[in-house]
């Protein structure tokens, strides 16, 4: 059991970032799916005023999939993953979180702010779950950083930003059908990720605001307890740590490195007759 353990960790362990949610998410769908349980209390209400009460539900409606439709999770997951491993080969960990959460909170902001406006439109109260808005942040930020990137499909190739456009497209057709507020909050992160590509290429990331409010939060969570005070005794440089017969010893590419580590620290005058002489034959 502890070697399955220890496997198990190593394995967490060499997962990117987001494969590391695409973990999170697939855990939580199958706690949900083995102990029929709902997380009501994470899941994004549509009315402003039930939002307030639980506002971490931007934030964690999106780890969140329905059980009754296990292709929703699969296909988010999938497209996360490919996207991952494009994204996280151009930029960094930061912005891919940066993108991805924010895209969250986007989508759910204006899922809730369409039902808050036009009511009729969308109909009664609903609620919102799925890393869809995430994963369309992410997505539609390459497209529009890089449009015309060539990617496979089938037998042909396709410039990234048609595959973008048409998946906009239909985001904006499904306002249309049964899951009008899902498809909003789709176009939310879509929004997000465009608009991110953009200012990137002028040279000001946005996230960057967001980044240094999450490691606020949780730098509040880590130790404040300083190390306790001690006495070091160090040594006046590295050139002092050797006697001569390992100075002797050294081959010549060592004995240089050492001694101008020594000149370095210690200056000049510092050097042994021996060590002066080594360096004259050596400059020679």
């Amino acid at each position: 059991m502890t070697s399955l353990t220890q496997d198990i960790k190593e394995k967490l362990s060499n997962l990117n970032v987001l494969e590391k949610i695409i973990a999170i998410n697939v855990v939580v769908f199958l706690l949900a799916l083995i102990l029929r349980m709902n997380f009501t209390w994470f899941e994004l209400p549509s009315d402003f005023s039930k939002f307030i009460t639980k506002p971490w539900a931007i934030i964690t409606y999106a780890f969140l999939h329905s059980r009754e439709d296990p292709l929703h999770i699969l296909f988010n997951m999938l497209w996360l993953y490919f996207l991952g491993r494009m994204f996280l080969n151009l930029f960094s960990t930061k912005m891919a979180l940066n993108i991805y959460f924010l895209g969250a909170i986007s989508g759910g902001l204006l899922f809730m702010l369409g039902y808050t406006l036009l009511p009729s439109f969308f109909g009664g109260s609903s609620r919102l779950l799925g890393a869809s808005a995430a994963v369309r942040a992410l997505f539609i930020f390459l497209c529009a950083y890089m449009p015309n990137q060539d990617i496979r499909f089938f037998t042909f190739n396709l410039k990234l930003w048609y595959v973008g456009a048409v998946i906009v497209l239909l985001d904006v057709l499904g306002l249309f059908g049964d899951n009008a507020g899902g498809n909003l909050a789709h176009l939310g992160g879509a929004l997000l990720g465009y608009f991110y590509a953009k200012q990137l290429i002028k040279g000001q990331d946005i996230g960057k605001g967001f980044e240094k409010f999450v490691d606020s939060i949780t730098g509040v969570f880590k130790s404040s307890k300083k190390a306790p005070l001690k006495t070091v005794h160090k040594n006046k440089s590295k050139g002092d740590s050797y006697t001569k017969s390992d100075f002797n010893q050294f081959n010549n590419q060592k004995k240089i490195d050492v001694i101008l580590d020594k000149i370095s620290k210690s200056g000049y005058d510092s050097l042994t007759s021996e060590e002066k002489e080594f360096l004259f034959r050596a400059g020679k």
